[in-house]
């Protein structure tokens, strides 16, 4: 089984320089930005066998990051938006 990154750079590449930016002038999208990537972290470590989880607990942490994930790429949109407008 290969497994893919998810980080957000990776999952999200032509939004780098929106990401870039939220990250360092908004506080609610670095918080969310970095508790993503605790979880992901996390989630990777159970499926490469470094640290075991049960299966429940597994999906929850995949749960929890497609949710943070949904937010993410929410005000991604919301920041691409006001740059195409103008606004």
């Amino acid at each position: 089984m290969t497994l893919e990154k998810h980080d957000l750079i990776h999952e999200m590449p032509e939004s780098k320089e929106a990401i870039h930016h939220l990250k360092t002038s908004n506080n609610h999208f670095a918080k969310l930005f970095d508790e993503y990537h605790e979880v992901d972290h996390a989630v990777h470590r159970f499926e490469t066998g470094v640290e075991n989880a049960s299966d429940e607990h597994l999906e929850s942490l995949k749960k929890q990051r497609l949710s943070l994930k949904d937010q993410l790429a929410g005000m991604i949109r919301d920041y691409d938006s006001s740059i195409l407008s103008g606004s």
